[in-house]
């Protein structure tokens, strides 16, 4: 799916294209036996993401930052659906000790879980740690996501065995994936304010979203799990991702507007990767414009996959006493 196909809405061999909506790519679909979890389902994609899964019957539980965005998301859901189920809890991916208050809370709901929807981001702000000392884009875009992945797997492997139904989880990545430091991921220096750049540690941590979906991917099916990992390119779509470039991201709209999407435009992928019977046993793929596209090399090498993935085990592992994820440190 290339520049000519985003421009034109040409469709793909999934019969949809860069122009599909989010509500034509479920059309039909019956989602009422799923309960999902969405990362950032306050605005943007990721309300309305929330908002289509709702309206195929979808019960969605919401993890967000804002509670007060939260509610109002809340409220426009149910506003245009009565009957969605919609349940509202506490999550900042940039802290350790909330994604466990977090999974604790939705353990407390007694709730099956089919979808994790790992959505939420941060774009392109200045150099930051996060209150547990990790870079805050790399924080909050790949660790909090692998952290609260790995809490929810035992959830999600149950569910999966039990209900003989499929799990799904979806890495929300980018095109800006391409953009990342020349190594890919830089291991040794994550925390290095001198060699920050705002742009590329954006397109590390999407790197490293596709990293972790794939790792995830061939862990669970050696595992023999019945549980796909995929992760997605929604598209250009200009949402609060952009706060910290706003003028410039207008700027750049006004010369390059039919490279855009609107917000029913830009969800359609994670819905189409989330709920169409035609994804069935599909995992460890990349997808834009809701048709299976193949990310850069540096996204397709298993070995950078396996050394994030111990990365990050030992990262989460070091940040406290208690090992949150169950693994024993090799080192």
């Amino acid at each position: 799916m290339g520049i000519y196909s985003l421009i034109t809405g040409r469709r793909g061999p999934s019969g949809f294209g860069s122009a599909s909506t989010a509500e034509e790519v479920t059309k039909g679909i019956d989602a009422t036996h799923l309960t999902a979890i969405i990362t950032g389902g306050t605005g943007g994609i990721g309300m309305e993401t929330a908002r289509v899964l709702t309206k195929r019957g979808a019960h969605v539980v919401i993890g967000a930052r804002n509670m007060g965005a939260a509610e109002n998301a809340k409220a426009e859901i149910l506003r245009q659906n009565a009957n969605a189920r919609v349940t509202l809890l506490y999550l900042d991916l940039s802290s350790f000790k909330s994604i466990k208050a977090f999974v604790n809370d939705f353990h407390a709901l007694h709730l099956p879980l089919n979808l994790l929807i790992n959505n939420a981001g941060l774009m392109f702000c200045p150099y930051q740690l996060s209150d547990d000392g990790i870079e805050l884009q790399f924080a909050t875009n790949h660790i909090g996501h692998f952290l609260l992945t790995n809490l929810l797997l035992d959830t999600m492997k149950t569910t999966a065995k039990t209900s003989g139904v499929e799990g799904r989880i979806l890495n929300i990545s980018s095109i800006a994936h391409i953009y990342t430091y020349q190594e890919g991921i830089q291991f040794d220096s994550i925390n290095d304010i001198s060699c920050y750049s705002d742009k590329k540690s954006y397109g590390q941590s999407k790197l490293a979203n596709i990293l972790h979906a794939n790792e995830l991917s061939r862990q669970l099916q050696e595992e023999g799990v019945n549980i796909t990992v995929n992760s997605v390119h929604p598209g250009l779509i200009l949402t609060n991702l952009f706060q910290h470039t706003a003028l410039l991201m207008r700027f750049l709209k006004f010369f390059s507007f039919y490279l855009w999407k609107n917000i029913p435009q830009g969800a359609a992928t994670t819905c189409y990767v989330a709920l169409h019977p035609s994804l069935k046993g599909v995992t460890g793929k990349y997808f834009a414009d809701c048709n299976e596209v193949n990310p850069t090399k540096l996204a397709r090498d298993d070995t950078l996959a396996q050394n994030l993935w111990d990365f990050s085990v030992k990262l989460t592992n070091s940040v406290s006493k208690k090992n949150y994820l169950g693994f024993e440190d090799a080192s």
